[in-house]
């Protein structure tokens, strides 16, 4: 009697980086649950494979009851849950530590047999940024809950649906300056697929478990990322380094304008937190596991962002056409 169809469970499998895991792996055959808040707005995900094969349920990782019933009955758990500002009761300590530690513990309770964790670069116990502590928590909870997991430590991640490059890239559309915050500090951008190649990789039993950095094959800084970006819009736009001690109080000004605000303004432009995080590279360490144990080549830039950024140029998708009747012989 064949086996059944093996299933696996993505948290946050409608975001960024989860949805790419939750395509890889339907294309490996398996039955995915999509976890998520507000499994209405997941729909998407369904024709990532045949019918009935992908499908968003509800869960909250701050809630017991809700994360168990996703995880309960599935092979593998694959956490790609994450928040880069705190809004609410969506903070980096309930989400990033507390959610993936639970999320861990649950998992090893019922006898998964292999959980992936999406983490970050620059997670840090005794980092000032509440957001690298709350990812080293998070790592720590993980394993304490699972210790088989593996951990995946991704630099600023790239694609079509990045917060990275399209703010800019938006923001370049209407203002002559973009503003840096730590110019020089330094980014491996990894793109997104590659992410997910690893977390299938690690979710399907090809990889060891174990703690992988997962940065692209170049390094650069915030400026030389603008530069680029500005070359791919085909845009001349000022660049503007923001001193770290006036970031900061933009920062917490903003911040304290969605406190008092109660929801009603989002501050998705900078926090007090992000300008922490920028004091420091964010790049593959030299004794890190990464792409190369894991047998996948990264994908450089140059090949994928004029695909998704071509939006931002002065004629978006009409510009080549553009460019080329202005050089036709006039009558």
């Amino acid at each position: 009697m064949p086996s059944p169809t093996p299933i696996v469970t993505i948290f946050g499998g409608s975001g960024f980086v989860g949805r790419y895991v939750a395509q890889r792996m339907a294309r490996a055959g398996w039955r995915v649950r999509v976890a998520v808040r507000r499994p209405e707005e997941a729909l998407f995900v369904r024709p990532y494979g045949v019918v009935g094969q992908v499908e968003p349920v509800q869960a909250n990782i701050r809630d017991e009851a809700s994360t168990r019933a996703a995880i309960e009955g599935v092979d593998v758990v694959v956490n790609c849950v994450g928040i880069l500002a705190e809004s609410g009761k969506q903070g980096f300590e309930p989400v990033i530590a507390e959610g993936a530690g639970r999320i861990a513990r649950i998992a090893s309770e019922v006898g998964v047999s292999r959980l992936v964790h999406i983490s970050a670069i620059g997670a840090d116990a005794n980092s000032k940024s509440g957001y690298a502590r709350a990812k080293a928590k998070g790592e720590e909870l993980v394993l304490n809950g699972f210790p088989n997991a593996t951990i995946l430590r991704p630099s600023v991640v790239f694609g079509t649906e990045d917060e990275f490059f399209n703010r800019f890239g938006a923001m370049a559309r209407f203002s002559p300056v973009l503003p840096l915050v730590g110019a020089d500090t330094k980014f491996q951008p990894v793109y997104v697929d590659d992410i997910a190649a690893a977390a299938a990789k690690a979710a399907l039993g090809v990889a060891k478990p174990g703690i992988y950095e997962l940065g692209g094959p170049e390094v650069a800084t915030f400026r030389e990322l603008m530069e680029r970006l500005l070359a791919v819009i085909e845009r001349k736009r000022f660049l503007v380094e923001l001193p770290f001690g006036l970031a900061r109080r933009q920062g917490a000004f903003l911040d304290w304008l969605q406190k008092i605000s109660f929801g009603l303004f989002s501050n998705g432009i900078l926090t007090a937190d992000q300008v922490e995080l920028l004091k420091s590279d964010n790049v593959v360490s030299a004794s890190a596991q990464g792409f190369e144990e894991l047998g996948i080549s990264p994908t450089p830039m140059d090949s994928i962002l004029e695909g998704y950024l071509y939006s931002y140029r002065p004629h978006g998708q009409y510009d080549a056409i553009t460019a080329s009747a202005a050089n036709l012989p006039k009558s």
